[in-house]
């Protein structure tokens, strides 16, 4: 049976809200809650010009809302913005119900949502940090099997201040194994260099098609689902493109506006893919009113990781969601990054956007290198088939001289294994 659920958005009327309209923030703030399957009741704006330290809200506006959350049942009330512990805390004796603002809203939806070992690490982690100055209900909800973190208990529960000592030895602890499991994941990175392969990541405001596009183009199967943070844990496949080269496509955890700190901070051994990658999709939903504000957002936290290096990071842009569109794009300006225009619903547009990523990492990764080999060397012919582009090959003077684009590594590869066949075509022995 869902929870029944009352959001509550603080409009505190700043410039850098008028970016979003007041609804879309509200629809927002309702997507998060549905995502743990929370039965939204209702959904309001409060204007707050002078935010009270004691209760954020105003005494008549606290009033205002405590009869329908008696006529609803409504046992957990999520305030669209941070709360401090005091106000939490007076808010909830106030309406005699569970209070939540939106880092718990968020942190619960991601303990929920974990999968593997790391991300499940870095989850509780951020949720420790933000649990140490508050007062929860008890130590043992951490070790519940249903996933999330307990911020959605019902109301009347009592609440205790969590033994400090237990919290500080619990956050040594997580981050001593994610030392280990960042040290397991930059062998992988080096293997994985060695191979090597182009290292393209999806990135995006949440909902916004990223995994859609995954699976579009690598028929991983992996989870898509029209709802927020549907993918939370790093998820890497091979993707062979129409001319035969090799990429690694990663698919990221989604970005949020006010994404809380504790989890930009969290989850930066997840986003280590991002940092590492020859090439960013930034993947957009073109069809939302609010995509020129979430592609600011997702610009902002990809500035914080990338710092001064982010100027130098190739992106395209992915206008995602073509299929919902009611009118056309408007055309872009020269200066903009370049884009391409899908349906990774329907497919439209993907063989343009192959096509761009091709001649992106072509330009970056690959060199060209001309070889003779004897015409017997069949396998050195295969080896650059499978590991690089052929761009020509011809039989001329008794020999077959290739032009293949290969990485740097496979060259040296290629010219260490193959050395014998090519001296030979040289002597003509």
């Amino acid at each position: 049976m869902a929870t029944p659920a009352l959001i509550l958005h603080p409009d505190f009327h700043k410039a850098h809200d008028a970016t979003r309209s007041v609804q879309s923030r509200l629809d927002e703030a309702a997507g998060l809650a549905c995502a743990i399957a929370l039965e939204v009741r209702g959904a309001f704006a409060l204007p707050v010009l002078d935010p009270r330290p004691s209760t954020l809200f105003g005494s008549g506006q606290i009033e205002r809302y405590t009869g329908f959350i008696a006529e609803e049942n409504i046992s957990v009330v999520i305030v669209n913005s941070t709360l401090s512990p005091v106000q939490q805390r007076n808010l909830e004796k106030a309406w005699k119900t569970k209070v939540i603002d939106r880092t718990a809203l968020i942190l619960e939806i991601f303990g929920e949502r974990a999968r593997t070992h790391e991300g499940k690490l870095q989850v509780e982690l951020a949720a420790l940090e933000y649990q140490k100055s508050r007062l929860v209900r008890s130590w043992t909800h951490l070790e519940r099997q249903r996933g999330g973190f307990g911020f959605l208990g019902g109301p009347g529960e009592s609440q205790i201040e969590l033994d400090r000592r237990m919290i500080r030895d619990r956050i040594a602890a997580i981050k001593k194994q994610l030392e280990k499991v960042t040290r397991t994941r930059t062998l992988h990175r080096k293997v994985r260099r060695d191979v090597p392969f182009p290292l393209v990541a999806l990135v995006g405001y949440t909902n916004a098609g990223k995994s859609t596009l995954f699976n579009r183009l690598t028929e991983a199967g992996t989870y898509a689902a029209d709802a927020l943070f549907a993918t939370l844990d790093p998820v890497i496949r091979q993707v062979k493109l129409p001319s035969g080269l090799t990429l690694m496509l990663s698919d990221t955890v989604g970005f949020i506006s006010d994404l809380p700190t504790q989890l930009i901070a969290a989850f930066r051994a997840t986003l280590e893919e991002v940092l590492e990658a020859d090439l960013l999709l930034h993947v957009r939903d073109a069809s939302h009113p609010d995509t020129d504000a979430q592609k600011a957002d997702v610009t902002a936290v990809l500035k914080e990781l990338f710092g001064e290096e982010y100027g130098a990071i190739r992106q395209i842009e992915v206008l995602n969601k073509l299929d919902r569109l009611e009118a056309p794009l408007p055309p872009a300006s020269p200066e903009d990054v370049p884009s391409c225009a899908v349906s990774a619903l329907t497919g439209d547009g993907i063989g343009e956007l192959l096509e761009m990523i091709e001649g992106t990492v072509r330009n970056r990764f690959l060199q060209r290198r001309l070889y003779h080999l004897p015409l017997s060397a069949g396998r050195a012919l295969a080896w650059l088939h499978a590991h690089g582009e052929v761009l020509e090959q011809r039989q001329e003077d008794g020999v077959m001289k290739v032009n293949a684009a290969l990485s740097e590594a496979n060259i040296a590869r290629f010219e260490r294994e193959f050395s014998a066949e090519m001296d030979a075509a040289i002597t003509g022995s």
